[in-house]
């Protein structure tokens, strides 16, 4: 389990694609995090299990059904990761509950500052996250805790404060760009019960 709050940002040096997925090898540029071999990290918001560790890089396996579904099988070498280690039962839930497992991509469809609403990221989301959004609710995008400012069927939009904008990657973002999405894990549970006529009682 994760909070969303990044905590650091890295870089991917490499990926060894194998026939069962492929290996990611990301250096943490002087994250002062020290995790070992087994630990679980969010990368873009994506729960991987740490395998190796070598001089300031963690290696991750990934599975063919993650790099289908994330966007974790595009990014080239060279690309900014946010970071984040599981939380603990000490950890202060700052964002929300995010599970670290992404449930589709979104768009991109605008990422700038406006001259009446401050700095807004509108994206077009998948429909596999789609049905779980509320205005004002909480979606993880690349691993990032946020709040939905304005939403209009797939259409999400969402506010960056500039402290958010320096410490995560969301700022280099462009028109095309897809992101991994993971909406409210509360949300998607009750909306499953619901579905299947189990709502909770109490």
């Amino acid at each position: 389990m994760f909070t969303g709050l990044v905590q650091h940002m890295g870089t991917l040096l490499e990926r060894q694609d194998r026939p069962d997925g492929a290996r990611l090898v990301v250096d943490t540029d002087g994250w002062d995090h020290h995790p070992g071999t087994g630990d679980s990290i969010a990368i873009n918001g994506c729960c991987l299990t740490v395998v190796a560790m070598n001089q300031g890089t963690l290696s991750f396996d990934v599975v063919q059904t993650t790099l289908a579904l994330t966007t974790l099988g595009r990014l080239p070498s060279g690309a900014r990761v946010n970071l984040e280690h599981a939380a603990t039962p000490s950890t202060l839930l700052g964002g929300h509950i995010v599970q670290g497992h992404v449930e589709g991509t979104g768009e991109v469809l605008s990422n700038q500052a406006q001259p009446d609403r401050g700095w807004l990221l509108v994206l077009e989301a998948a429909e596999t996250v789609a049905g779980h959004l509320i205005e004002k609710g909480s979606i993880s995008i690349d691993g990032v805790s946020l709040t939905i400012a304005g939403l209009d069927s797939n259409r999400v939009e969402i506010a960056l404060i500039p402290e958010t904008l320096k410490r995560t990657t969301l700022e280099a973002l462009q028109a095309g760009d897809l992101v991994n999405l993971e909406g409210d894990c509360l949300a998607k549970m009750v909306a499953h019960l619901l579905a299947r006529g189990q709502a909770p009682r109490g």
